[in-house]
């Protein structure tokens, strides 16, 4: 059974993973090198029984913690169990107005990684503490470059998380739902996500004779139009498939047709094959349309992240664990998938697993109108991060103890 004081005790150390998170929100860094973040961490958990290990692609690391307590049944091979909180920030201005708000200007950490890594950092206290009382390994996963930058990726690559674990979990703290709820769902959690840039080339010209020209412009926008039109024609209007715009780049002043014109956005799917489908409907779209026009169209589609696949076990497992640290109203079943995306699928597309939402809007508030995650105003009630922390270690010894079973 889980120790029921597990919570208490994370409430314990509290103020060492508010002082952890604070320190690693002041100072954000980008992408695959975090430095600062990472020796912070190693700070903090200086005085642990843990083994290190870090790869050449990033500056992330693995620490490993070993049960000591001996295993009754000798026909039994200890379990491995993986942890993970990213690290890396956003390149955008922060507008809190917190006291430890981010001292580097157009960096700030508006997902919620500080508290990743701090709630992790804590459960890697609490397990140490626990360390007579499991038997089996503990791995840490310290990843930076998780904003689009595939971290994961190259720490799998580099031989991190060698030998793979036999389950994985990881926490993404949402700052508009309610304050120390878990949730989650098994299958599809979050979306894939690919990057695509449109290049319409045309014959530019004076804007007062277009038709001595070849003009990319009211082509790309036809292709905009086009592509929202390709979604709800081409998919199931229960598919959950997102085609979005967020980028148009042309000209250089009022009188000129220019030759070029480039439009980019994001695709969101929740499975393999609507993904395959609508890389190639996009391409096809834009080149169509193009020709239409006059014109030509190149698109060039970049692959982000996987879908995050949650196994059903495991999702099962992080509810039980929830509802022991909060009751009935400690967990909370997802409805449908979320459609960000997240490189912790990389991970669990080796392992079964999963990731759990934790809500640290702040406690009475009305937590529907509070800032998302990614706003430069998004804010973290820290008192639930003890939770999260909990959370981590009961999921890391419920399945040392009982696996899947």
């Amino acid at each position: 059974m889980l120790a029921p004081d597990l919570l208490d005790s994370a409430r314990t150390i509290a103020p060492g993973i508010v002082s952890l998170r604070r320190a690693i929100h002041a100072e954000p860094e980008l992408g695959l090198d975090c430095p600062k973040t990472m020796a912070k961490v190693r700070e903090a958990l200086a005085d642990l029984p843990l083994a290190w290990r870090s790869g050449p692609s990033t500056s992330g690391a693995v620490a490993t913690l070993v049960g000591s307590r001996a295993d009754e049944s000798a026909l039994r091979e200890p379990r491995r169990v993986l942890l993970r909180g990213d690290m890396d920030a956003l390149p955008m201005e922060e507008k809190t107005g917190l006291d430890f708000a981010s001292s580097i200007a157009g960096r700030m950490h508006a997902c919620g990684h500080d508290t990743h890594t701090a709630m992790l950092a804590g459960a890697a206290r609490m397990l140490c503490e626990r360390q007579g009382e499991f038997s089996g390994t503990v791995d840490f996963m310290f990843q930076p470059g998780e904003e689009g930058h595939h971290g994961a990726r190259f720490m799998l690559e580099d031989g991190l998380i060698d030998p793979l674990p036999d389950a994985a979990f990881a926490l993404h703290v949402m700052p508009n739902a309610q304050h120390g709820v878990l949730a989650g769902k098994p299958g599809a959690l979050m979306a894939a996500a690919d990057q695509f840039t449109i290049t319409v080339r045309g014959r530019g010209g004076h804007a007062s004779m277009p038709h001595d020209c070849a003009d990319p412009v009211p082509a790309t926008a036809a292709i905009v139009a086009a592509l929202q039109t390709m979604v709800t024609r081409r998919f199931d209007a229960a598919s959950a498939v997102v085609v979005t715009v967020t980028q148009i780049h042309t000209g250089t002043a009022h009188n000129v047709i220019p030759d070029e014109a480039m439009v980019a956005g994001t695709i969101r799917t929740l499975s393999p094959e609507h993904r395959a489908k609508v890389r190639e409907l996009v391409a096809a779209t834009a080149r169509d349309v193009a020709r239409a026009h006059g014109v030509e169209a190149e698109c060039e589609i970049v692959p982000g992240f996987p879908v995050t696949l949650c196994d059903p076990r495991a999702v099962a497992l992080g509810a039980n664990v929830a509802r022991t640290l909060g009751g009935e109203e400690g967990w909370r079943d997802l409805a449908a998938p979320i459609m960000g995306a997240e490189d912790f699928a990389y991970v669990l597309e080796q392992v079964p697993g999963a990731m759990f939402f934790l809500g640290v809007a702040p406690e009475g508030d009305d937590w529907s109108a509070c800032c998302a995650i990614h706003s430069p105003r998004m804010h973290v009630d820290e008192s639930a991060l003890p939770t999260g922390a909990a959370m981590l270690a009961g999921c890391a010894l419920e399945f040392l103890e009982r696996g899947f079973d």
